[in-house]
């Protein structure tokens, strides 16, 4: 009597992988659009930290931060600040946007007294999609 092989042929393992592949194809590229989604909104929470922490900046000093100052003043005092009542944020990743960039402060504003942006994901100005700017 001749004995069975319980293994697997090739072209059993290449109908798999072909079939992996399809599947890869077409639940990939959506899976990737979610991530970023997510990093866009999670943009958005952080600038309305940032919102929120600038205007406590605002309360304590009676002034925001000048553009030359930057964020920074969020997180430690410059000089001689003697109503600093921060820091205002927990962390200096709280300036940072979720694509590893800083969020791009303006003083004044155009219309508001100050304007908070990032670049998205292509870190470029302009763009549509996960590369379109997020502003608040």
């Amino acid at each position: 009597m001749k004995k069975k092989n319980a293994g697997v042929t090739l072209l059993e393992v290449m109908v798999v992988l072909g079939i992996m592949a399809l599947v890869i194809g077409i639940a990939g590229p959506r899976v990737i659009g979610y991530f970023g989604k997510g990093k866009a909104k999670a943009a958005v929470i952080q600038m309305e930290n940032l919102n929120s922490a600038l205007k406590l900046f605002y309360l304590d000093n009676g002034r925001y931060p000048l553009e030359t100052e930057g964020m920074a003043l969020l997180l430690a005092p410059s000089g001689e600040m003697p109503d600093w009542a921060g820091p205002y944020l927990d962390k200096e990743t709280g300036i940072i946007d979720p694509w590893g960039r800083r969020y791009i402060y303006s003083f004044p504003g155009a219309v508001r007294p100050f304007d908070l942006m990032s670049l998205g994901e292509d870190g470029q100005v302009g763009g549509e999609g996960n590369s379109a700017d997020i502003k608040l």
